[in-house]
């Protein structure tokens, strides 16, 4: 306390003495944020378990807005208090980290300071982080298997495929691929092969007894041809003209 003069001692201190004393009235006059009043009470309902939750939506989220500002409150005050303890024990103004004097102008912003700024907490970003991203992350969470070598089986992103595949919100404009004009292909990777290895595999096909073999028309069919594989062997049905003979094809 050596490096700071008298007067700026007792401006300080009472800084702290005022600050305590309107934490103190904070506390009294709202009851801890009404945290003493049980939410059944407060919504005058014998039980908050209702037919219908969200008819209580208002009052939970009123309810933990005051969970967190009781706690910003009381973590204030014990702050202040502390830093009134060190003012009895004459180790005021003194980093508890490194032992060396802590300059006045920081004092004065932050009175209720016990290290330097460079031993501040408030220097390093916390790594604590809520519970529920071990669930997001990788995408979909514990059901996606697309990083692991040793899973091949239908997971949660095949899910939400399947699902999306029958029409989402999404339009073209927020689409991960390039060029999209079909709105069927909207959905995260709709363009995968689904079933098959190879386009040849999904549309060419046989009869029950391995005879008859023919080719069903599919979107992986006209790919293939677009891409003039199979050397010609499969060609589209042609198209009638007006007088009904074949012309151009698909």
């Amino acid at each position: 306390m050596r490096h700071l003069t008298r007067d700026q001692l007792t401006h300080l201190h009472q800084e702290l003495i005022q600050e305590k004393t309107e934490l103190d009235k904070l506390f009294s006059h709202t009851d801890n944020f009404g945290l003493s009043e049980a939410l059944s009470d407060s919504i005058g309902e014998l039980s908050t378990r209702d037919n219908h939750p969200a008819d209580i939506g208002s009052e939970v989220f009123e309810r933990g807005k005051d969970l967190a500002l009781n706690d910003h409150a009381e973590k204030k005050l014990m702050d202040v208090e502390t830093a009134l303890a060190l003012f009895e024990k004459k180790e005021y103004g003194i980093c508890a980290r490194c032992g060396k004097p802590i300059p006045y102008e920081r004092l004065e912003a932050l009175p209720t300071a016990t290290c330097c700024i460079e031993h501040s907490t408030d220097n390093h970003v916390s790594e604590d982080r809520p519970i529920e991203e071990e669930m997001m992350e990788p995408p979909f969470g514990r059901t996606s298997f697309d990083e692991r070598d040793d899973e091949t089986e239908f997971d949660g992103e095949d899910s939400w495929q399947a699902v999306a595949s029958f029409g989402t919100s999404t339009s073209p404009a927020y689409t991960e691929a390039a060029e999209i004009t079909d709105y069927d292909d909207l959905y995260i990777e709709s363009d995968e092969n689904v079933g098959y290895v190879e386009d040849l595999e999904s549309f060419l096909a046989t009869d029950i007894y391995g005879e008859g073999v023919f080719v069903v028309r599919n979107k992986a069919y006209y790919h293939y041809l677009d891409h003039k594989e199979g050397e010609g062997l499969l060609e589209p049905d042609p198209l009638p003209d007006k007088a009904g003979h074949a012309s151009d094809y698909r």
